[in-house]
């Protein structure tokens, strides 16, 4: 069994606080996936125990629930991940704890044959727009309200930037970002990840580069927690993965919450496992 919440990362791996919103940045060969894992385990695990089929309105939970939106990986991806970490994602969909949507599939398969069919737990973004974005999601914050209408919902949004790209032109940074503000008035609270590779941030000599730029700012200024994912300086290492950095957002002064800025490293094993250490140790 792979591990579960590295000990220096548990202060920030669990429930975040109200209408707060953590952004979790990567970059190409440092990214986040295992990050986000671990906030499905950690918000979601109490949940993920079997009962009989005939039980599950009684299973229901009306603590968590998590509505997560994926660009760049499908369900299978994020199954076996969890699964790996004991999280059955195909029993809290059943029980209304957890509802998928496919931001990948209907946006980059030209064949419809093989977009996957709509379930209650399920849904796929088709169009690259913000209208069906916003449909989708509220869709799917519907589907999840309903095992508990006073249960708190968690929006995970996976390289919501690559929006930024599928629609050409048709969706700018700040349009995006007001999209995002009105879906977070809906949850409790939210976490998004982004690419943070120096292409996309800098030099800023492309359109493209310059809304992804500015949406990274934005997000960055409206968050409570960012945590940064990249490459060791120095090059790689057999026994390192990557650097996280922990810093609080632009947003942190409205959350009752204290953010210790601090730097560490970590590792990614074959098996999923992951340890989180501190320089020198």
């Amino acid at each position: 069994m792979a591990s579960r919440i590295p000990p220096l990362l548990d202060t920030y791996l669990h429930l975040p606080p109200e209408t707060s919103l953590v952004l979790l940045s990567g970059v190409l060969g440092s990214t986040t996936n295992w990050l986000v894992l671990r906030y499905l385990y950690s918000l979601l695990s109490n949940l993920a125990v079997s009962v009989p089929a005939d039980a599950l309105d009684v299973a229901r939970n009306n603590g968590i629930s998590v509505v997560l939106i994926s660009f760049l990986r499908d369900y299978t991806f994020w199954k076996d991940g969890a699964g790996k970490l004991g999280v059955d994602l195909d029993l809290l969909t059943r029980k209304g704890n957890f509802v998928f949507v496919d931001g990948l599939t209907g946006l980059f398969h030209a064949s419809l044959s093989h977009v996957p069919e709509k379930s209650l737990g399920r849904k796929v973004l088709c169009v690259p727009t913000l209208q069906h974005l916003r449909k989708e999601l509220e869709d799917a914050i519907t589907v999840a309200q309903r095992s508990a209408p006073d249960q708190k919902i968690v929006l995970i949004a996976d390289q919501l930037d690559l929006l930024l790209a599928a629609s050409g032109d048709g969706i700018s940074s700040e349009a995006l970002r007001e999209t995002l503000l009105d879906i977070r008035e809906k949850v409790h609270s939210s976490i998004v990840t982004v690419s943070a590779d120096v292409p996309l941030i800098s030099p800023r000599t492309t359109p493209l580069e310059k809304e992804h730029a500015v949406f990274a700012a934005l997000l960055a200024h409206d968050a409570h927690l960012v945590v940064s994912s990249r490459m060791l300086d120095t090059g790689t290492a057999r026994d390192v993965s990557g650097v996280l950095r922990v810093t609080p957002g632009g947003g942190n002064h409205d959350i009752d919450y204290v953010v210790e800025e601090q730097e560490l490293l970590y590792f990614v094993a074959g098996d999923g496992a992951v340890r989180v250490f501190g320089r020198g140790q």
